[in-house]
């Protein structure tokens, strides 16, 4: 079961955040309007829509997450992670601005600063703090800035695959071109599952979890299948992290930290292990069998990599 609670963000652009928890009952009935969250591969799981408020807050003795996707993502993609994290504390999933069933308004702001108001926001409206921030990719950068800005509000960061490197001009044009690349609209949703899981140019071998990844960001217009999200905002999004060097933030995260990479993904590991070292308390893991999207290939994997952190930081 997911359950939409709507979060105001900076500027007021409305946040959908999603709480995960476990299935109802077959013979339990349900109650309020009914929303609807793409989930994985095994289809979509009905839950309840809400605003948040006070009494959001989390139930005496439950630890907050906060699961922060990437560019392009959707707070579906975190759903394998939250059901589990949900067995013992209360994991809440964003649709960050521009993503998801979150607003998408043209004039919005798509900086660093606003993703991490964002964040900030919601761990204060839904009663998380102190948290845990997952994030993978953007979201971990948003996880660490917004740990360096507000320690008061962060417990622990878990960071999956992000570089903080420069990535330069030249990364963001070939991304305005794979934009360009795709052969929108799709007719059928297989169509999206092939091209982004076999044919795209940036798949070195055939990956069927890209495909799935994907397809889980498509939705049904008239003429076929396109993003819930526009290119032009995602590219908007990129450029204010792609031609800066992010060193000097990690340094200021006083918190535990675990940086996790994909042994096949963009963050290397000499970069990782650099990292864990720039960071006051930083630890190190790798997942094998794992490319770019962690969490998403090798979820089993990825939740052996992260409970024993998660263990300790949450300990009662």
């Amino acid at each position: 079961m997911a359950r939409r609670i709507d979060v105001t963000g900076a500027g007021g652009v409305r946040l959908a955040a999603w709480e995960f928890g476990d299935p109802p009952k077959a013979d339990q009935p349900r109650s309020g309007p009914d929303a609807m969250i793409p989930a994985q591969s095994t289809g979509g799981r009905d839950g309840h829509h809400g605003t948040a408020s006070a009494s959001g807050a989390d139930p005496e003795g439950t630890s907050g997450v906060l699961l922060l996707h990437g560019l392009m993502g959707r707070a579906s993609h975190w759903a394998s992670t939250a059901r589990w994290l949900s067995e013992r504390h209360r994991a809440v999933a964003l649709d960050q601005r521009g993503h998801g069933q979150s607003e998408k308004p043209p004039e919005a702001a798509f900086t660093r600063e606003a993703y991490v108001e964002d964040a900030e926001a919601a761990l204060e409206q839904l009663g998380l703090t102190p948290a845990v921030l997952i994030g993978h990719a953007m979201g971990a950068l948003t996880a660490w800035q917004l740990a360096a800005r507000r320690p008061d509000l962060v417990r622990a960061v878990i960071l999956c695959d992000m570089r903080a490197s420069a990535l330069g001009s030249a990364s963001q044009r070939e991304w305005a071109d794979w934009f360009k690349s795709w052969p929108l609209p799709f007719a059928t949703l297989a169509d999206v599952r092939k091209w982004f899981g076999e044919d795209d140019p940036w798949v070195e071998r055939p990956n069927p979890s890209r495909g799935e990844f994907y397809a889980e960001v498509m939705q049904e217009s008239p003429d076929g299948w396109r993003p819930v999200f526009a290119p032009e905002q995602m590219l908007k999004s990129r450029e204010t992290w792609v031609y800066d060097a992010h060193w000097e933030e990690l340094t200021q995260v006083q918190c535990p930290a675990l940086v996790v990479r994909g042994l096949d993904g963009e963050l290397g590991r000499a970069e990782a292990q650099e990292m864990v070292r720039v960071l006051p308390r930083g630890e190190y893991a790798e997942v094998a069998d794992a490319g770019h999207l962690v969490h998403y290939d090798q979820p089993e994997a990825w939740r052996t990599a992260i409970e024993p952190f998660l263990d300790g930081v949450l300990a009662p």
